[in-house]
């Protein structure tokens, strides 16, 4: 008998119900048509524009769900603004609707943030002379501890010797288990680097001056033997923005902590086409909630012009993920019918959202959300019926 999974969808601020909305037709249609694939969808409201609403950022039966009931979470984008440039905020100065993010890091464990770094075809990429099989990597940041772990104070608040500090956690623990995965990741790309086809994990710190990097490289270091068929490689931080963009092909699998690998995850967006394509999971043992890596972006909201490309993409790591962790065939099949269908519209050209119309497509009119939508939605009910 198939199980349903019980899929949470929290939609979020700004452009955010309008690309989870066109993820969640999408993964409807495959759980419609695929034999023993059921997904049941709960969603609840959250987010910046909710905490106006009520003075907190979301349901409390939404956190509770999170935590005891979903086998997966998606995501849409939290952050809403009073006026341009003001975004809503909670009492402590926080941004509201952060906590659902990084509180769901930090309380489901959620270590691991997975990043893909492919460029599609059609996808314009702002390195001119790279194709898209040249750029097909992941970052896997460490999620849960360093700067964003929350731990700081500042001291003589509108004073002139004013003083924030924020400290940066490092640990053992942390440290092995991101890198763990990283190296199980690698493992699993048996078709490694695009330059070469190694199985190469990078480890991007800047371990010459900082000591929790230190301990960073130290347990990457440690942990490599143990993944004997891995190529170790390492790199600082600051160099590996600039080779990553004179040559991306050379990397297959990244591991960075914190801080470091939100940044260059965002550079990686950026070479495969724009947040548009740039989708996202936080991963744990038990838990994981995938997303579009765009923000909510509430100067877009209402218009219906962004790309829900990511947020689709989002709903195939899903997939990926439960069928990897139930041993899920169905499941793994449905992934790989939608990211072939996004491939195929984007290779087409003849659909594509404003953030798309760029270079040879530049004089194209953009597509709207919901026809972005339905160009890939159409070409998995093709897929779905040559296939039954």
């Amino acid at each position: 008998m198939a199980r349903t999974y019980k899929i949470q969808v929290l939609p979020g601020d700004g452009i955010g119900p309008e690309v989870i909305q066109e993820a969640v037709k999408v993964l409807e249609i495959v759980s419609g048509a695929i034999q023993r694939l059921d997904l049941a969808f709960h969603e609840f409201p959250c987010g910046g524009k909710y905490y106006l609403e009520t003075g907190v950022e979301w349901p409390g039966e939404a956190e509770v769900f999170a935590q005891q009931e979903a086998d997966a979470i998606l995501l849409g984008a939290v952050g809403w603004e009073i006026a341009p440039g003001q975004p809503v905020r909670r009492k402590d100065g926080q941004l509201a609707g952060a906590e659902v993010v990084l509180g769901q890091r930090r309380d489901l464990e959620l270590y691991a943030n997975v990043r893909p770094v492919k460029l599609y075809p059609g996808v314009p990429t702002p390195l001119a002379d790279k194709q898209p099989a040249d750029i097909d990597f992941v970052i896997i940041r460490e999620n849960t501890e360093g700067l964003y772990s929350g731990i700081g104070k500042r001291y003589g608040e509108n004073e002139p010797g004013e003083l924030a500090i924020d400290v940066r956690p490092i640990s053992r623990m942390g440290a092995e288990r991101v890198i763990r995965y990283a190296g199980r990741l690698a493992q699993k790309r048996g078709k490694g680097a695009p330059k070469d086809g190694k199985q190469r994990l990078t480890c991007v710190d800047k371990s010459n001056v900082l000591l929790g990097d230190q301990l960073f490289r130290q347990v990457f270091e440690e942990s490599m033997h143990d993944f004997p068929e891995i190529e170790p490689d390492f790199a600082y931080v600051d160099a590996w923005v600039m080779w990553c963009v004179r040559q991306p092909e050379y990397y297959n699998v990244v591991v960075a902590p914190n801080l470091y690998g939100d940044i260059i995850s965002d550079l990686g967006a950026a070479i495969q086409g724009g947040m548009g394509v740039a989708a996202g999971g936080n991963i744990g043992d038990n838990h994981a909630m995938f997303e579009p890596i765009h923000g909510s972006a509430p100067r877009h909201a209402g218009k219906r012009r962004a790309n829900p490309t990511a947020a689709i993409l989002a709903g195939k790591m899903l997939l990926e993920w439960l069928g990897e962790r139930h041993n899920d065939h169905q499941a793994m099949n449905a992934a790989t019918i939608i990211e072939e269908a996004v491939t195929t519209v984007l290779k087409e050209g003849k659909v594509r959202t404003y953030d798309l119309c760029k270079g040879s497509y530049s004089s194209q009119k953009p597509s709207t959300t919901k026809q972005m939508g339905t160009a890939i939605r159409k070409i998995i009910q093709k897929t779905l019926k040559e296939r039954s």
